[in-house]
């Protein structure tokens, strides 16, 4: 158990959405899938999270709806659990422990009080069960799930190998050649192979199935993309089957629409296809869906599909195979060769998104911005094929500015481009600017901006290091040709300067806060240079070991320069000195400052464990440590600036106040250091989103849902009135009928009175003074009457004359202000005629 307040690694985002296949609700108005040890429910309108259900130790493997309460959803896990939520509320209501790993979850209709998933078999490897599980009945939430029952031996671990028929009167099993029909009632199970070898280039192996929902049909997918359609499978002898072929490669899924009629498959291809009446001459295609498809979903009323892509994508079809929306979690790309880059514009993060993209990922919403193709080539899918790919990049302070380097994978001549891309504000995105062939004769290590603030486009100077043992100085030029279409085509980006040190290879640079100084480091050497002039100021050595990773103190420490070796030191020189401050023997691996205080984030990998230390340069003691980070590797780690600083209960956790530390893990997992729970993350408008939608849309919530307080001020000559709408507050009879659930509700006699007396307008009663200046004002009436009755008249008429002008924006005036105004009435203004 973690402690209130204390620091906790949560994963934070790039779950993988493909874990399971996604389902809709009942009504179509929300996707649940699951995300690594999550489950999340999406709004199919706005394609928000408005859910993020965790409790699982481990990956979640399924998740079904409740076939006897839609509202509830059933979830299986590695972590040997089974439960069930409320996913509405995102509630837990259920938890059964059965005690080893669920590789699958079914949950057909017609078991009542069981449900079917596959387990490993005991004592064999790769060989899994489909087993029973009886739910267990009672009162207490945690419940153990022991009564185990085997339907299928045998069986393949994979989701999308088991299928059950119509109105669940049997279960069909799928692996390698061989398929398995189990039927329920009648206690009998058919075995049907295929030939394993190859025939005319074919592959039998199977893939895939899926049942039709009304008819005894069985379809099954192949990996020579072969689908084939089984019928009369009651009998072992008498069952035949028909072919149908489109893909080229495996077929990854299959679904039948809700009616049957439709069969929808998909693979490799990226290519949705939908045959019709189950003919080979009727089908329809949705191409270009940007990644292999890994599952297919339908809803329960058939208006709509969605397909789980290899790229963590999300794509939402209508019925009539038109593409509807489409949710983009983090791409996990096969090497982040770019690193953890923050975007200054969006506080996105920045890395390796699709072959030769950018991708710009959103940590509040787990999902991406946007994808921006930096190669702009056709990536072909092709193994061995040497193709160019991203491998570095680097945003200027304000973001305007954009570099990246892109290299063939070769290694002895690599192919290298550097380019230059400015931010237009009209069109929301970077456009090429400067396109650089061969920058460097060799690889390209590192690359920085000079960070200047508010004058960056005065003094904007680029740094980048390569294997040729130089460091080069790219600057902007004014454009000579008059032609230029645009205003930001008129500078381009040339080298102004070359620098190395003993033919050492350079591998990492960075400049100091103010952009005074630059440090270089030349294998195990680190040069410091004048940004002005160029000039070599220092050098620091820390033999044995190449310099991993160097960065300059912020702020109050400015005057530190921070390194770390391959073998395993940790160093701290002083600019001012030029010496050694401290060291330690720590294995870095990644070493990253905080931009928005003193504070920088070293991660040590040793004997298989990750530990993490944040220390100020001016401080050789860490001011926090946490020994085993996590089960994975850490590769990478950025600070990304938080948008309101996090109030924090200690002292020790005020490094994380203004920033937010992520990790990316060997697994693509992003991890970060919170107070709080994963599921608090949801930003306040997703809450009340889901709030809003989780509302029937009837004609008495159309009544009652746009119930707003208003407030009213008003100012008048004779003062500042505040008129307050007594229906403003909030009724608790009417909170009361809006909250309660309907089935526990009275009946609608005994709340029809309780209503419509919330409605009311309560008389105000009148204060003492009021009724003494009441009767004081009639006292005055009967003295004057017969004085001023055609000055009261007159008076009137002006009154109704402004009454007219000013319409419905005339306020009635209190007793006390009456008086007021009928004592200046009664005043003697004829001196002022002498004047």
């Amino acid at each position: 158990m973690v402690s209130a307040g204390a620091l906790r690694v949560v994963r934070c985002g790039g779950g993988a959405l493909r874990g399971a296949r996604a389902v809709f609700s009942t009504d179509s108005k929300y996707l649940l899938c699951a995300s690594g040890d999550f489950v999340k429910v999406y709004s199919v309108t706005t394609e928000e999270t408005l859910r993020l259900m965790g409790g699982h130790a481990d990956l979640v493997t399924g998740i079904q709806l409740n076939p006897h309460n839609h509202m509830q959803l059933y979830s299986s896990s590695l972590d040997g659990s089974i439960k069930l939520w409320d996913f509405m509320d995102g509630i837990p209501i259920k938890t059964f422990t059965v005690g080893c790993k669920l590789l699958a979850l079914y949950t057909p209709a017609s078991a009542e009080d069981s449900v079917f998933v596959v387990i490993p078999k005991k004592g064999e490897q790769d060989t899994c069960q489909l087993v029973s599980v009886k739910l267990t009945k009672g009162a207490g939430q945690d419940l153990e799930a022991k009564e185990l029952s085997v339907v299928l031996d045998g069986v393949g671990a994979s989701p999308k190998q088991i299928a059950f028929g119509r109105e669940g009167e049997y279960v069909v099993s799928v692996k390698e050649v061989n398929l398995q029909v189990y039927f329920f009632k009648r206690k009998l199970l058919n075995r049907f192979s295929l030939r394993a070898v190859k025939t005319k280039g074919g592959d039998n192996q199977f893939s895939c199935v899926a049942c039709h929902p009304t008819e005894d049909c069985i379809a099954t997918g192949h990996a020579d993309g072969k689908i084939r359609l089984w019928r009369n499978f009651h009998n072992r002898k008498e069952y035949t089957y028909s072919t149908l072929h489109w893909h080229h490669d495996i077929v990854m899924d299959l679904a039948f629409s809700m009616e049957g009629t439709r069969l929808l498959s998909g693979g490799v291809e990226s290519v949705l296809v939908q045959w019709h009446n189950e003919s080979s001459c009727q089908k329809d295609f949705l191409p270009r869906l940007g990644s292999p498809i890994e599952y297919i979903s339908m809803s329960s009323d058939g208006a709509l599909c969605c397909t789980l892509h290899t790229d963590n994508r999300i794509t939402i079809i209508n019925s009539n195979l038109r593409f509807s929306r489409s949710i983009q979690g983090l791409i996990k790309s096969r090497d982040v060769k770019t690193g953890l880059v923050v975007d200054p514009r969006t506080k996105a993060l920045v890395m390796n998104g699709e072959p030769g993209h950018l991708q710009f990922y959103c940590l509040q919403s787990d999902q991406q911005l946007f994808s921006l193709d930096i190669v702009q080539r056709q990536y072909i899918h092709e193994e061995g094929l040497k193709q160019s790919d991203l491998v570095k990049v680097a945003f200027s302070a304000q973001g305007t500015w954009l570099a990246t380097v892109e290299e063939r994978e070769e290694v002895t001549d690599p192919e290298l481009e550097l380019k230059l891309w400015f931010y237009e504000e009209e069109t929301q995105s970077f456009k090429l600017n400067t396109r650089i062939n061969t920058p460097h004769d060799n690889h390209i290590t590192d690359m920085c901006f000079r960070d200047m603030g508010e004058l960056e486009d005065d003094s904007l100077i680029l740094i980048t290091t390569g294997r040729d043992c130089v460091f080069k100085v790219w600057v902007m030029v004014e454009d000579t040709d008059p032609e230029g279409k645009y205003a930001q085509q008129s500078v381009s980006w040339s080298c102004d300067f070359v620098g190395s040190y003993h033919n050492y290879q350079a591998t990492n640079c960075c400049f100091s806060e103010d952009g005074s100084l630059l440090a270089v480091s030349f294998e195990e050497i680190v040069t410091v240079w004048d940004s002005v002039t160029w000039d070599l100021k220092c050098t620091f050595c820390h033999p044995p070991g190449n310099i991993r990773n160097i960065c300059f103190g912020r702020l109050t420490c400015s005057k530190y320069l921070i390194g770390a070796t391959d073998y395993g030191f940790l160093c701290c020189w002083n600019l001012l000195t030029c010496a050694l401050e401290w060291s330690a023997h720590l294995n870095i691996v990644v070493l990253q400052p905080d931009p928005l205080s003193e504070h920088i984030a070293a991660v040590s990998w040793l004997s298989k464990e990750s530990s993490l230390f944040v220390f100020k340069p001016n401080e050789p003691r860490p001011i926090y440590i946490q020994r085993n980070l996590c089960k994975e590797k850490i590769l990478l780690a950025a600070f990304v600036p938080r948008d309101e600083p996090e109030t924090t209960g200690s002292e020790k956790h005020l490094w994380l106040r203004r920033s937010q530390l992520l990790f990316l893990t060997d697994t693509q997992e992003l991890m970060t250091l919170s107070t709080k729970p994963l599921e608090e993350r949801l930003t306040p408008s997703s809450k009340q989103l889901a709030v809003e939608e989780s509302r029937p849309m009837t004609p008495f919530s159309l009544l009652l849902g746009k119930h707003r307080r208003q407030q009213s001020q008003e100012d008048i000559d004779l003062g500042k009135l505040v008129v307050h709408n007594k229906q403003e507050q909030a009724s608790p009879a009417v909170k009361e009928l809006l909250h309660t659930p309907a089935h526990v509700l009275p009946s609608a006699s005994f709340l029809c009175p309780i209503f419509i007396n919330s409605l009311l307008i309560s008389k105000e009663k009148k204060s003492a003074e009021e009724v003494a200046d009441e009767v004081e004002m009639e006292s005055e009436k009967t003295e004057d009457n017969s004085d001023e009755e055609r000055d009261v008249t007159e008076m009137e008429q002006e009154d109704t004359s402004h009454m007219e002008l000013l319409g419905e924006m005339a306020c009635k005036l209190s007793k006390s202000q009456e008086k007021e105004l009928r004592k200046i009435r009664k005043m003697d203004y004829s001196w002022i005629s002498a004047f």
